[in-house]
């Protein structure tokens, strides 16, 4: 097993290694100056020139990579006196502790990574990524919970009602969600439930009835085919809920057919498709961060009815993976001969179901959920950046625009870090729960 451990943990590293060199030569081929960006505009030759030695542009390309690999690295090569050399080791820059001393000036040092300063604020690269990223990790805690929960209960749904009009149209909903991009329903998300339901929004009232006439259509047809009331009262739920959700669709589809006649031929109006039905606003505002600064103290206070929308965006592409990744492996555990065993001794539909089944076809979730967490954390871009959500995501669109380049590349390793770290977890908790993945 620790070779095994010990061997992920090597993977990550070169996974990382990769990611830092990717990084480097792709922004070095950038055009443009990085002295003059951190200079500004009314910068002299001189100081062009001293920030040029301090950024090491002064040198090859080669020269400059190994110094970064110096800088990112815990345990690196420094000199101690000769100022002037680019391995000095300033204290300004380095929180370090000496481990070795190779000859007078040449020592071996352990330090935190050294992720250099931002352009424009002169401020250090980690303090500014660090001070984002609890925002975004939140904003990811927050939507995997929604996705999970969700999705599971979907997933459980869809594989207990295989074939019928739920799990077709469940399935139709996840193909769409896992479809569309993080920026086009961001943009829905944030006008609809911050905008257009802010206040109050009139809902069509004809889907609602057809979904009445749907759930009374079922409860008739179910006492009428079941003689016995116990058992109606038994299953009559799960089946009227589907002809109630067929009622829906039904309803809706006619609503939309009504208002595409209406805005084509300007028919008359309808009254029973076209009445309304009034819904308190959401009192959500369409931008807004976590913290903020309140009106009367001026002093910073915490938001959470802003965290509902970005994480309702953020959530629903994972939501989408988790339904149809809880339903395909619940219906294999189904199948399982214990399971038929379960039943045959008469236990009953929810035993089966939440005691026996669901905790054996959740393993496959987990595994996707952590995985998918440490995806939102690179995919919270464009999301926190359309909610004015105040996260690393949106500070690297913030740094790209400004042509930041040092926040850039901070904020891309760290997440690959982030993303790399869980993925590791991942790999070691497999280890321990499955021997077959230690063998193998």
């Amino acid at each position: 097993m620790v070779k095994y451990i010990v061997k992920k943990i090597l993977y990550g590293f070169l996974v990382l290694f990769g990611v830092v060199t990717a990084i480097f030569f792709l922004f070095s081929a950038k055009p443009g100056d990085p002295a003059l960006m951190a200079g500004g505009n009314h910068a002299t030759a001189e100081v062009i020139q001293n920030i040029r030695k301090d950024l090491g542009l002064d040198l090859p390309l080669f020269e400059r990579y190994a110094l970064y690999l110096n800088d990112l690295s815990p345990i690196s090569l420094h000199n101690k006196n000769v100022k002037s050399s680019h391995l000095y080791l300033d204290t300004v820059k380095y929180d370090a502790s000496v481990l070795m001393s190779f000859s007078e000036n040449r020592i071996l040092v352990y330090k935190a990574p050294y992720l250099r300063r931002s352009y424009e604020t002169k401020r250090a690269v980690s303090d500014v990524v660090f001070e984002k990223l609890p925002n975004t990790v939140v904003l990811a805690f927050a939507a995997m919970f929604f996705a999970t929960l969700i999705g599971i209960v979907l997933g459980v749904l869809s594989a207990v009602n295989k074939g019928s009009f739920y799990d077709n149209s469940s399935f139709i909903i996840a193909v769409t969600g896992m479809s569309a991009p993080s920026f086009f329903m961001a943009t829905i998300i944030s006008t609809v439930g911050g905008l257009k339901w802010a206040e109050q929004m009139d809902l069509p009232a004809f889907p609602f009835m057809t979904l009445l006439l749907g759930l009374l259509i079922g409860i008739i047809t179910y006492f009428r085919e079941n003689n016995k009331l116990s058992k109606t009262l038994k299953f009559s739920f799960r089946s009227f809920f589907s002809w109630g959700i067929k009622g829906f669709f039904v309803g809706a589809g006619a609503w939309a057919l009504y208002i595409i006649g209406f805005s084509i031929f300007n028919y008359g109006d309808i009254p029973l498709i076209g009445a309304t039905i009034p819904l308190p606003g959401t009192g959500l505002d369409p931008v807004g961060s976590l913290i903020g600064i309140d009106d009367f103290t001026g002093e910073d206070r915490y938001y959470w009815a802003n965290l509902i929308l970005p994480a309702l965006t953020l959530g629903i592409r994972p939501l989408a993976i988790i339904t149809q990744l809880t339903r395909s492996s619940l219906l294999d555990v189904l199948s399982q001969d214990y399971i038929r065993t379960a039943k045959a001794k008469g236990l009953s539909f929810y035993s089966i179901i939440f005691k026996h089944a669901l905790k054996n076809a959740l393993n496959p979730v987990i595994t996707a959920v952590s995985g998918w967490f440490a995806s939102l954390l690179a995919g919270a871009v464009f999301v926190e950046r359309i909610f004015g959500w105040d996260g690393i995501g949106n500070e690297l669109i913030n740094a790209l625009q400004k042509d930041d380049l040092p926040i850039v590349m901070g904020a891309v390793i760290v997440i690959s870090a982030f993303f790399v770290i869980i993925n590791i977890l991942v790999d070691i908790s497999y280890g321990f729960l499955d021997p077959r993945v230690r063998v193998s």
